[in-house]
């Protein structure tokens, strides 16, 4: 029986791969499985994950004939996969060794849906704790009540994937797959899902996972189209949350964050193609006039100066935006 599912994603990883995989190596078990998706890579990383299935125990290669995304590819090893347990890593982060062991028994002897761990970061040689953005640590509670408050950084705000360890069950109710094709932001309506409709989580100080920030390939240090799926994403967040029984509690939180994130992209613009900032204005403002109104109102009157002036020039300019769309 396998206890424990990877599901590990690559695309054109090929100078950080041989690194992934020497730390999975280091986490092996013989009830483990590592589920080495390749999306169509166009370098050398499909040579390097054939070699790993043959190498690594329990490696499971999967490759995709079409480059799908990072959406698509989690999906595949989630379809994959035969665990009782699953959890995630990137083709160019890495782990500690032994990680994966102490992760298993944490979820184990917690009983829970899912637990979610702190990570390092790194940025060239800089290492940086990052931390889960909630304060009570091995205790089994509601993910529902971790979502607010509004106007504080919650656990909805730390979506990363690879950062905790879920139960086959959360498959099983449709809890633990992606919305398929969406390039970035993938991990947002998956966070939000799992808080709302999950029955139980935890939160536990274990560090192992080893996230690399700033490689040059990664699709947030390249200013095209793609990057505009956040819309998307959120957009799906907005419309999930406003059918939930408690959406009057939930929305404005979900309001929040999708403002924070529209203008965090605009204070950036510059990194961005020309043709795809004007996209990026355009959606935007389009974006701004599908929320609420009064959630709105209220959103803007209680963020900082910066941030609210820049969405309130946006929403001055929906119509115009309308009429080009």
């Amino acid at each position: 029986m396998v206890k424990l599912s990877v599901i590990v994603p690559f695309y054109n990883v090929r100078q950080y791969a041989s690194d992934t995989l020497k730390s999975l190596r280091a986490n092996a078990r013989e009830d483990f499985e590592f589920i080495l998706v390749d999306d169509c890579s166009r370098d050398e990383t499909p040579d390097i994950l054939a070699r790993a299935e043959r190498e690594l125990p329990g490696a499971v290669y999967v490759r995709h004939e079409e480059n799908g995304g990072l959406a698509t590819a989690r999906n595949t090893g989630i379809d994959t996969a035969r665990g009782e347990y699953l959890t995630f890593l990137d083709g160019d982060d890495w782990l500690a060794p032994g990680y994966y062991p102490r992760l298993l028994a944490a979820i184990e002897e917690l009983g829970c849906d899912f637990v979610r761990t702190d990570h390092v970061q790194c940025t060239a040689r800089a290492r940086t704790i990052q931390r889960v953005p909630h304060g009570r640590r091995g205790e089994v509670m509601d993910p529902r009540q971790a979502i607010l408050p509004a106007e504080r950084t919650t656990s909805v705000d730390y979506p990363y994937t690879w950062a905790g360890v879920y139960h086959r069950r959360l498959v099983d109710r449709g809890l633990l797959h992606f919305t398929d094709g969406l390039r970035t932001a993938e991990d947002r309506p998956w966070i939000w899902r799992l808080h709302r409709e999950a029955k139980s989580f935890a939160v536990v100080g274990l560090l192992g996972v080893f996230y690399r920030r700033g490689v040059a390939g990664s699709l947030t240090q390249i200013g095209d189209v793609r990057q505009l799926d956040f819309i998307r994403a959120f957009d799906q967040v907005i419309e999930e949350t406003a059918a939930d029984p408690e959406a009057d509690r939930l929305l404005p939180k979900a309001v929040r964050t999708y403002c924070a994130i529209i203008a965090h992209h605009l204070s950036e613009i510059d990194k961005f193609e020309p043709s795809v900032a004007r996209q990026l204005r355009t959606m935007s403002a389009a974006a701004i006039k599908r929320l609420p109104q009064e959630l709105l109102t209220d959103v803007l009157d209680t963020m900082d100066l910066n941030r609210s002036s820049r969405l309130r020039r946006l929403r001055r300019r929906v119509p115009a935006a309308k009429a080009a769309s």
